[in-house]
Order: structure tokens, then sequence, then C-alpha cells
């Protein structure tokens, strides 16, 4: 017979692992009972949609969803890629759900209508985790108002912009957002031990959001503490009234060539593939290093330096992870919203050469990927 001890330690092993086994369980029935997705964003920018098809990509790669080669749309929108995912990768685990996709179009009227239906249908759970793609959608959806899980992406700062409560805590049940703190930090502190610069210039928009997206705050940081002058220019951003949010950067970018010895590119609706030409042939004209605070694409276009988001894999592989994680039974909020992106210099020779600046070789070793060209120069 068993002593009572060894019955206790028994009895203790054998719950424990038919407890186990119930969570598995319960997560086996979760992950294989389709999550209806649905879509969130202000409006069209490049990086949402580049975002979205690698998180989709590395769910393939997850076995989540079936392994199939997404069609190279043109443009900004995500509109078609959504369209797509819905009728061609939705499973018995994971819908795309075609009637829950909503764009506002940098219109801050469509904007809050859109909240409005948007909302109603996650009070009646017509979707079961919602991708927030960008500052506008996660500031309309981290709130008590739903506890739809919630998955912000694309936010350039999700705690001065109020999203979350903090790095370690969304302040939300249902809310993740993705974090990466020194990224800005990192930006600023390499442009100025490559280029020296004494006054830097950063043109965005005098708003809560327009200075988030900016990473304001740590620019005037690191110009303490690295002893440079910051000097401003406003532009317009998220407006319905792209022509004129184009205007304001490049009318920006002429005046900050004249009174600043090096420009940070920050994100915003008049940065795009309709303005870069110009922007790149006014600070090459005048000889102005610029450091761009997206990425790649913008280097590849004639922008001098930056740290590029390695066609945005690890922050797909990232967003990925989470998503499993939640349709697997955890809440958003306990899982980590850290996120540190492997770090990869890019820069443009050719933009170097017109401006006069000669790239030292320990840059050039550390660049991951050298452009000889000016894409869609003039």
């Amino acid at each position: 017979m068993l002593s009572f001890k060894k019955l206790i330690i028994f009895l203790a092993v054998f719950l424990s692992v038919n407890v186990f086994a119930e969570q598995l369980i319960d997560k086996k029935q979760k992950i294989n009972k389709p999550w209806v997705l649905g879509y969130f964003e202000g409006g069209p920018y490049s990086d949402y949609k580049k975002i979205l098809t690698e998180t989709v990509t590395a769910m393939m790669n997850d076995g989540l969803l079936e392994q199939k080669r997404i069609p190279a749309f043109s443009g900004e929108q995500t509109a078609e890629l959504w369209t797509w995912l819905a009728e061609n990768l939705s499973n018995s685990m994971i819908t795309f759900s075609k009637d829950f996709y909503f764009s506002a179009d940098w219109d801050e009227k469509k904007r809050e209508k859109y909240q409005v239906e948007a909302t109603e249908l996650l009070i009646n759970k017509k979707v079961d985790l919602l991708i927030a793609m960008g500052t506008w959608a996660g500031q309309s959806f981290a709130n008590n108002q739903h506890n739809v899980p919630t998955i912000v992406m694309s936010a350039s700062d999700p705690i001065s912009s109020n999203i979350v409560r903090s790095i370690e805590d969304s302040g939300y049940d249902h809310v993740h957002a993705t974090i990466d703190p020194e990224r800005y930090q990192r930006q600023i502190t390499l442009f100025h031990e490559v280029i020296g610069f004494k006054r830097l210039g950063i043109a965005y928009e005098d708003t809560v959001e327009g200075r988030s997206y900016a990473a304001l705050d740590i620019v005037l940081q690191k110009a303490e503490q690295l002893n440079f002058d910051v000097i401003p220019c406003f532009t317009l951003s998220d407006i319905s009234d792209s022509n004129k949010a184009n205007m304001s950067v490049i009318d920006c970018f002429n005046e900050l060539s004249k009174k600043t010895d090096a420009i940070y590119v920050t994100v915003q609706g008049g940065v795009n593939r309709e303005t870069l030409p110009t922007l790149v042939e006014i600070v090459n004209k005048n000889k102005i290093p610029t450091f761009s605070q997206s990425g790649v694409d913008e280097v590849k276009k004639g922008m001098l330096l930056s740290l590029s988001q390695a066609g945005f894999k690890y922050v797909g592989d990232f967003q990925a992870d989470v998503i499993k994680r939640v349709i697997s039974g955890e809440s958003p909020r306990e899982i980590s919203q850290f996120f540190e992106e492997p770090p990869r210099m890019a820069v443009n020779i050719k933009s170097a050469e017109i401006i006069g600046f000669n790239p030292p070789l320990i840059l050039l070793g550390l660049a991951d990927e050298i452009f000889h060209t000016i894409e869609g120069g003039r």
C-alpha cells in the first residue's frame, strides 16, 4: 500500500499533469477554433502594408496559415491586401474578416465615425482579434470600451502617445503594443557620431501624434546630452488632403536646408514616394546629410543613412508570435511588449558623393546595405 505521504505526492503529480493536459487541450481548442481577425488603420502608409505582409508571412512559417505567395500590390493601400488575405488564406484556425476592415484616410471625421462603427462590432464580438495598425488606431482602441484582444502595430511611441501605460504594462488586459524603447536613441546617437552636426533640422506636425511620430522628446534629450541645437519646422501630416501634407514637408525641407547642417527625416504623411525625389533633390543640392527614421527604403531612394528594418522581417516575426500566443490562450497584457530590432546600417553612396561626404571605413564595414544609385532620382 502507498503511504499517506506517497499518496499525497502521487495525487499532486496526477493533478498537476491533468491540469497541464487540460491547459494544452484548452489551448489546442482555442487554436483550432476559427479566430476572426479585423483590421483598422488611420490611413495608408507604406510601412503598414510591409508590416502586415511580413506578419502574415511569419504566421505561415509558424503553421498558422497555409504557405502561399502574397501578391505584390501596388501603392500604399492595404485594402487589396486584406481582401486577398480574406479570400485566400482564411482557414479553420484563422479568418480574415472582409467586413472588418477600416482605413480612415487620415481624415479625423472618418476616424471618429469608423471608430464608433468598429467599437460596436467589437462589443458584439464580430471579430476575435483586432490588428490596430499605427498610432491613430492604437489610440482609438486601447481603452475599456471593448475587451477584444487588440494588437497595436507600427505605433511610433505607444507610451508618449498614451496608447499603453509603460513598456512593462499596457494597462489593459486585452491590449498589446510593440515597443522598441531604444530605437530612436540609437538613430540619433549614430547620426551624430557619423556627421557631428551642430544644428539638426526636424520637420513634424505640431500635435501629440506628430511629436510622437518624430520622437521629439528623444531628439531633445539627445540634443542636451550631445550638445547640438534642434531646429524645428512644422508640417501637416494626418490630414485627408495629401497635396497639402506633401507641400508642407517640401517647404520645410527648403527652409531647413538653409538653417541646419543635418536633417532627421521623420515618419509622417508628407514623406512618401511622391515627395521623396523632391526632398532628396533639395537636401543633396544644399549638401545636407540626412538620416531616415523610417528605414532602408528611403535610403534606397536617396536619403543618406538609416538603421534599416531588414524588410520588416524581424518585426513581422515578433507580431506573428504575439498573435500565436494570444490565440493559444495568453492574455495580451501578459506578453512582453519589448522588441529590439537587430541593427542593420544602410548608406547611399551616390548621395554621399553628391553632398561631399566621405563615409568612414568603419561605417561602410557596419553597413549591411549599400546603395550606389538613387532609385527614382532625377
